[in-house]
């Protein structure tokens, strides 16, 4: 039984590293740019929760809703005043390098505001544990929301984009921006609908983590960010399915990691399977190769 729980677990783990992989494979495959600032746009839902609940004693529902809202607001600021004017820019390099900026601009905000105590996060999820087995297999009511969460988010995604008007701009806008431009489409307006549907993703997400894993500082969204940006890699960069499919496989590889192998190897296994990935398939699993034209 314990390897099933272990499998359970990975898969949850890697469920939360799929939403959050979702926000990066959108924002890559319709604006061509790396949000880095993205694992920390998390953060700052967490601790927008972590306000409302603890500190001003508000309704939990209440404090999700508004991490939501609020993130959503950043993340079209963010791309609004950081990405927007280095859009036309002859490097990419600008772009990533401002990403990190603002990474780290968000990170010491929070240090500032919150300081670098580790706060205690009240879960978001309110089920009983499921025991399985005659109980000899308990799964957890985060494990099972945060799961279902992903399933849905990532079906609700995929049929946004491919059946309505604003994701047919989408993907419009992400095959070639001048074209979609001439044929009437708002390309400014749709990256701002990619970021903010990508920010709330990371609200999402940074719930569902910090409730399976209550410990809340100003980088709790780093680590995850980045390995989420390797499960979306690690899927095929631009696609949705490659970034669900890609983020459970690393929650799993992760998990039987610590379990099975070593605690403290585990994020070096996890960045030795990308690179072995990149280097059999650099497109990723699901990942197309793309045709440059000179």
């Amino acid at each position: 039984m314990s390897f099933i729980n272990y499998l359970i677990n990975g898969i949850s783990l890697g469920s939360v590293y799929a939403i959050i992989a979702l926000g990066y494979t959108m924002v890559y495959g319709i604006a061509k740019m790396l949000n880095f600032a993205h694992g920390d746009v998390i953060m700052i839902g967490c601790y927008v929760v972590f306000t409302i609940v603890s500190t001003l004693n508000l309704p939990m529902w209440l404090g999700m809703i508004l991490s939501v809202v609020l993130c959503t607001i950043l993340g079209i600021t963010i791309e609004a005043v950081a990405y927007r004017p280095l859009r036309q820019a002859s490097s990419s390099l600008a772009v990533l390098i401002t990403a990190i900026g603002v990474s780290y601009l968000l990170q010491n905000v929070a240090l500032l505001i919150f300081g670098a105590n580790t706060k205690s996060f009240s879960s978001v999820v309110t089920m009983d544990p499921i025991k399985l087995a005659g109980g000899a297999l308990t799964i957890k009511g985060e494990t099972i929301v945060t799961i279902a969460c992903c399933i849905v988010i990532m079906i609700a995604l995929t049929l946004f984009v491919n059946k309505s008007k604003a994701g047919q701009a989408m993907l419009a806008v992400s095959e070639d921006k001048g074209a979609a431009q001439l044929m009437g489409i708002n390309v400014n307006a749709t990256i701002s609908l990619t970021f903010a549907i990508g920010s709330s993703l990371a609200a999402v997400a940074g719930m569902l983590l910090c409730s399976s894993y209550p410990a809340l500082t100003p980088y709790t969204g780093s680590m995850p960010g980045i390995k989420a940006f390797v499960a979306a890699v690690f899927g095929g960069i631009g696609s949705i399915p490659g970034a669900f499919i890609g983020g459970i496989l690393l929650g799993i590889i992760e998990i039987l990691s610590k379990s099975y192998i070593s605690s403290q190897l585990a994020d070096a296994i996890v960045f030795m399977v990308l690179i072995v990935v990149l280097v059999v398939k650099p497109t990723g699993i699901l990942g197309k190769k793309i045709q440059e034209k000179v």
